[in-house]
């Protein structure tokens, strides 16, 4: 039967074959009978199929009674196809160009989604690009299968057609696309700038909340969208006005924006206001808006020294983190730490540097080395204690200035150095561009005087043994 429809030289030879041996057709011939269909249709003369046109041939087809039996039959026996049948008749009507109102399109769209969990993700990807609808995106996007697993293929796909479909789209599944872009570290310009046109366009209407999931993906990759020049002022002045209803949201919008260098002063102006720091501190979040607060006020004391309004007040500031990422927690038995750890053991000694040391303003470093004028390691008990990095639970290490002061001393005669290994899940995916708050992190250790070294992944991997380490 396989052949037989393949071989099929006009529509009617491909109905009759399907609906006139209902005995000898299974759930695997029908896509290919509609995929033979589409390539008939496109090898007539007359309007191309769309929209259920009845004026040319393809419109023709819809009104054959056949094709109604075959509709019929797809309907009648999908509940009970195996899921490669079932994507591929929903690939094969979009591509035929079926309308999707129709009960053909219904049906296969309902069983595609109840099925979500139980395909594997070159289904899933075939499955998204023939709904492409809002409703269809929303339940992919959603599916944990699909959020889980990379598809980086389809996403380059996707970035092909979104942009003309993204004004059909709600905020809440453009969110869940921006949030799938960010887990996954997907640095595809076209679709972020998608997303950065989307927000252009669609800001002032949108929730605070919503925002800050648009806006993240930018900072994750550390990417600047095409339109930024129009975007940022326009979110500073949404942020003008609504900064009060959501503190935390906009608390985070502002660290994406400083992690991509641009620091909106009127909204600084709000954010460290007494009205708005008496406001978070009585919220039940209020340890993690400490947290990004002391971060964004330590990033104006280094990047935005020409800033002269309100700072965040002394006793508020807190470590940003008080130890490693959970990222690197988590990915601890895929990095190359330990690796270096044991080789600068035998190449320097444990007395010549520390390991996960946490900087102010709580920045955890990998390893920190003390090095003199001639580029000697030193051993911590030769550097003098007025040259060292203050402990990060000291009260001085609230103060970047003091740490500033502390660390240039004696640079005369010693230097800091932070050796970073900068493992995969610090890059954005199949790139050599550190992630936004990697990135942050390295411009304000360089500005509080330490030397860095970067050891990353694509070296560390070519390593053969602790000799070679």
């Amino acid at each position: 039967m396989k052949r037989l429809i393949e071989r099929s030289r006009s529509v009617g030879e491909v109905l009759r074959w399907v609906t006139q041996n209902p005995g000898k057709v299974s759930a695997s011939h029908y896509p290919i009978a509609l995929h033979k269909l589409g390539q008939l249709l496109q090898q007539q003369p007359g309007p191309p199929m769309g929209a259920g046109d009845s004026r040319g041939p393809a419109g023709q087809v819809l009104e054959q009674p056949e094709f109604h039996v075959l509709c019929q039959a797809i309907v009648s026996g999908c509940a009970k196809f195996d899921n490669f049948s079932i994507v591929n008749c929903l690939y094969a009507a979009a591509a035929l160009g079926l309308p999707g109102e129709s009960p053909l399109v219904r049906v296969l769209e309902d069983e595609s989604r109840s099925r979500l969990g139980r395909f594997n993700q070159k289904d899933v990807s075939m499955v998204f690009s023939s709904e492409a609808n809002n409703k269809a995106l929303e339940a992919i996007f959603s599916s944990q299968l699909f959020y889980e697993n990379r598809q980086e293929r389809f996403i380059r796909s996707m970035a092909e057609w979104l942009p003309r479909k993204a004004e059909n789209l709600t905020p809440y599944t453009m969110a869940l696309i921006a949030k799938y872009v960010a887990r996954h570290r997907l640095r595809e310009p076209r679709l972020l700038d998608t997303i950065a046109n989307f927000l252009l366009k669609r800001g002032e209407q949108l929730d605070s909340k919503v925002i800050q999931k648009l806006v993240f993906p930018f900072s994750r990759m550390n990417y600047r969208p095409s339109n930024h020049g129009e975007l940022f002022p326009k979110l500073e002045a949404i942020l003008e006005q609504k900064a009060g209803s959501s503190p935390l949201a906009t608390v985070n919008i502002l660290m994406s924006m400083f992690q991509l260098s641009h620091f909106p002063q009127t909204v600084l102006h709000q954010v460290f206001s007494p009205g708005f720091i008496t406001n978070v501190m009585s919220s039940p979040y209020a340890l993690i808006v400490r947290r990004y607060l002391s971060l964004l006020d330590a990033a104006v004391e280094l990047e935005f020294r020409e800033y002269s309004g309100p700072r965040l007040d002394p006793r508020y500031r807190v470590l940003m983190f008080e130890h490693a990422l959970t990222a690197d927690e988590a990915n601890r038995k895929y990095s190359y730490k330990g690796l270096v750890a044991e080789a600068l053991r035998q190449l320097v000694g444990e007395e010549c540097y520390r390991q996960d040391e946490v900087l102010p303003p709580g920045y955890c470093t990998d390893f920190l080395l003390w090095i003199n004028r001639s580029g000697t390691v030193l051993p911590l008990s030769h550097v003098p204690a007025a040259s060292r990095a203050p402990p990060a639970t000291s009260p001085v290490a609230m103060s970047l200035r003091s740490s500033v002061l502390a660390l240039t001393s004696d640079l005369q005669d010693f230097a800091p150095v932070v050796l970073s290994v900068n493992d995969k899940w610090h890059y954005c995916q199949n790139s050599d561009i550190l992630v936004g708050s990697r990135a942050m992190r390295d411009r304000h250790l360089r500005l509080l005087g330490y030397c860095l070294v970067q050891l990353p992944y694509t070296e560390l991997e070519k390593v053969s043994g602790i000799e070679e380490a």
